[in-house]
C-alpha cells in the first residue's frame, strides 16, 4: 500500500493503490462493489470471482470462484469484499485466513455454526462483518436504541421491505435493530413474526413483519406506540450503491488492522461517530 491517504466521500481515508478482491461478482451487490470501485480514485479490483460464468463487470474480468485460493496467492489483494451467501462466505473466509487477506462481508442469514466458522477466520486475519453498510442505517440504529430506552412500556413493531429476490427473512439489518431494541428493553423477550387469526398482543412481544416485493432496495421502519402517541423511525435506501460505498470505506479502513472481529461501527468511530453502526454480530 502507498503511504499517501486520500479522503473518500464518506470521510474515511483510502490509500492510493488499494487493491480489492470481490466475490459474488455476478450478483447484485458484487456488481455494485465493482462499479463503485471503478468510480473511486485509488481503488482497483485485482480479483473478481463468481461461482458461475459471467461477462466482465465494469471492464473487470470475472474468474471462477473455484480458483479463488490461487488468485489470492498470485494477485495478493489488500482485502476481499464479500456479499454472497452464508456457506460461500464461510468458505471465502477460510481462504482469506489461509492467504492472509482481510475480509469485509455484508452477507447475512448465518446460523450460529456459520457465525462461529466466520469468527474463526478472525483469529488469523481482520474480519469485518456488518448487516448493513449504509450510514443512515447506523444513525437509525442509534436513534432506535435511544427511543427504546426513553419509551418504557411502549409497544414496538418492526417492518422491513426488500426486493422479491431476497432470500433471508427478516433481513440481517432487521435482526440487528431487534437486538438493539432488546438491549434497551429486556422486557421485550418475544419476537412475533406476523399475525393471523385470534392473536392478541402480549406485553412482552416485538412484532416483526417482512415484506418482499418488486425491486425495493431496502426499507426499515420501527414503530413505537403507547401513551396516546406514536413514533416512527424509518430508513429507505435509494439504490444499492450506498451499501457498496460503505463496504469500500470499510475495506480501506480494515487493511492495516490486527486480526480480530470488527463491525461497521468501528469504521464510523474512526470518523468520530461513536457507536453508530453494526456491532459485528
Amino acid at each position: 500500500m502507498s503511504d499517501g491517504r486520500v479522503a473518500t466521500d464518506g470521510g474515511v481515508e483510502s490509500s492510493p493503490g488499494l487493491r480489492i478482491a470481490v466475490t459474488g461478482a455476478g450478483g447484485r451487490m458484487g456488481r455494485e462493489v465493482i462499479e463503485a470501485a471503478a468510480d473511486r480514485e485509488g481503488v482497483a479490483v485485482a480479483v473478481a470471482v463468481n461461482r458461475s460464468l459471467v461477462d466482465p463487470v465494469a471492464g473487470v474480468a470475472v474468474e471462477s470462484a473455484a480458483d479463488l485460493d490461487g488468485l489470492l496467492a498470485s494477485e495478493e489483494p489488500d482485502v476481499l469484499v464479500d456479499f454472497t451467501g452464508p456457506a460461500s462466505a464461510v468458505a471465502y473466509a477460510e481462504a482469506c485466513a489461509d492467504a492472509g487477506v482481510p475480509l469485509v462481508t455484508g452477507t447475512t442469514g448465518f446460523d450460529e455454526d456459520g457465525l462461529d466458522d466466520l469468527r474463526a477466520a478472525s483469529d488469523a486475519v481482520p474480519v469485518l462483518k456488518a448487516s448493513n453498510f449504509a450510514r443512515g442505517v447506523a444513525a437509525l440504529r442509534r436513534a432506535v436504541r435511544e427511543a427504546a430506552a426513553a419509551l418504557p412500556g411502549y409497544d414496538v413493531e418492526l417492518t422491513e421491505t426488500h426486493h422479491n429476490g431476497k432470500r433471508d427473512a427478516p433481513s440481517g439489518t432487521a435482526k440487528s435493530i431487534l437486538d438493539d431494541v432488546g438491549d434497551a428493553r429486556p422486557d421485550l423477550d418475544e419476537r412475533v413474526h406476523g399475525r393471523e387469526g385470534d392473536a392478541p398482543r402480549a406485553a412482552t412481544e416485538t412484532g416483526v413483519h417482512a415484506r418482499r416485493a418488486g425491486d425495493v432496495t431496502g426499507e426499515h421502519e420501527v414503530l413505537f406506540a403507547g401513551n396516546r402517541e406514536a413514533l416512527e423511525l424509518t430508513h429507505r435506501a435509494g439504490d444499492r450503491g450506498v451499501f457498496a460505498e460503505g463496504a469500500l470505506d470499510a475495506a480501506a479502513w480494515l487493511v492495516d488492522r490486527d486480526p480480530g472481529w470488527y463491525g461497521f461501527g468501528d469504521v464510523l468511530d474512526a470518523g468520530d461517530t461513536e457507536d453508530a453502526g453494526d456491532s459485528g454480530q
